[in-house]
């Protein structure tokens, strides 16, 4: 985009920072004496699956490794110097927020509905928070109401964050909305995209990092945790032009990957583990439809709203009498699951725009079913509006 400069939007304090720096930066083999570790190892065996890892070293503070099976299968990045890992993506947001957002002066722009962590996150900075809602039913970017914003905010205004596909709205944002965004020549921050659920959508090359090259202030984010069922290591990855990736990696903590979340991210990038993600995405997508079809045939079910490009459906509960989304009934049929048939989906009735919705994952054949049949039952017990 025309007019961005790197410099201009980090924080003084960030461009001046020499990072932490280890031996390890430079030397990973041989007798490893340089980092006070107990060099005689754990107190319990490790020799199987992810414990293979040596536990009484300090993790490689590059993770070189799991960066270049990345680029295998993100044919966009062009090399290990355009990506970042990071303790979950909630640590990538919060260092783009430490980043370019000076606390108690700038700001960040959200589109609710949508994740809730760039607004923890930007509480906990001391960040300004301004807002756009998503088209209302199609869950798309006001990009008009966008660019206004821009032009009224000015230099404060450092950072958009655009969730696709959405959270909760399970829908992916058009790719030409986003562009509009980084043409905007008034803008001079840095725009980003998470695509914690990119992996879900039908579409063929539907992910942003494609457009990298041409925009350095475009960041992207995906994760393990989702299409790879790796929520559990807490591995978020950062795709970005290498300068704003280096100095992500100046700011963050020297061992931030642990090696037991590294082993566990090098087995499931191998080409086995990958053709097993593929096989699982496309059972995801096949119960997707499959439980959307029986839910809306469910009486006091609405129809799912937004588009379904995500591993979850977000569906409002209609009142008993008044057949429009109801608030209250669906906040005693969500309590009605968790507490007395022990399944467990999110409330999300208090969401801009989704009056009365319930968000359900996509889980098994065997928790689809026992999900479909709880609702019916929390439905015909409270026949309310």
């Amino acid at each position: 985009m025309s007019g961005f400069q790197l410099d201009r939007i980090v924080r003084k304090n960030i461009r001046a920072l020499k990072p932490y720096r280890c031996a390890r930066d430079d030397f990973t083999e041989g007798i490893l004496l340089d980092a006070n570790e107990n060099a005689f190892g754990t107190p319990f065996e490790a020799e199987k699956g992810i414990f293979k890892a040596s536990l009484n070293r300090y993790p490689d503070p590059h993770q070189s490794p799991i960066k270049e099976r990345l680029l295998k299968i993100n044919t966009a990045i062009k090399s290990t110097g355009n990506i970042f890992l990071g303790v979950g993506s909630d640590e990538v947001i919060d260092l783009i927020l430490r980043i370019f957002c000076r606390p108690g002066v700038d700001k960040i722009l959200i589109t609710p509905p949508t994740y809730g962590m760039y607004k923890v996150s930007a509480q906990i900075n001391d960040v300004g928070i301004e807002e756009s809602f998503l088209t209302p039913g199609e869950f798309q970017l006001n990009t008009k109401e966008i660019k206004e914003k821009i032009s009224s905010l000015g230099d404060t205004l450092k950072v958009l964050f655009f969730c696709s596909p959405g959270n909760p709205t399970g829908t992916y944002l058009e790719i030409s909305s986003v562009i509009e965004i980084l043409e905007c020549s008034e803008f001079k921050g840095i725009v980003v995209v998470d695509e914690a659920y990119i992996d879900f959508v039908d579409q063929k090359n539907a992910s942003a990092t494609k457009l990298l090259e041409k925009y350095p202030n475009l960041i992207v984010m995906q994760t393990l945790s989702k299409s790879f069922g790796l929520a559990g290591i807490r591995l978020g990855v950062g795709f970005s032009s290498p300068e704003i990736i280096q100095i992500m990696n100046n700011t963050k903590a020297p061992y931030n990957i642990s090696s037991l979340t590294s082993q566990a991210a090098l087995d499931a990038l191998s080409d086995t583990s990958i053709s097993k993600v593929h096989t699982s995405l496309e059972s995801i997508k096949y119960e997707r439809k499959r439980l959307a079809e029986q839910l809306i045939k469910l009486e006091g079910m609405g129809d799912p709203l937004g588009q379904p490009d995500a591993n979850f459906l977000l569906i409002p509960i209609l009142g008993y009498a008044s057949k429009k989304p109801s608030n209250l009934r669906a906040k005693k049929v969500y309590l009605h699951l968790a507490e007395q048939l022990k399944i467990v989906i999110r409330y999300r009735a208090e969401e801009v725009n989704c009056q009365g919705c319930l968000r359900m994952t996509v889980g098994t054949p065997e928790e689809n079913s026992a999900l479909v049949e709880g609702l019916k039952q929390s439905l015909e017990k409270f026949q309310i509006d």
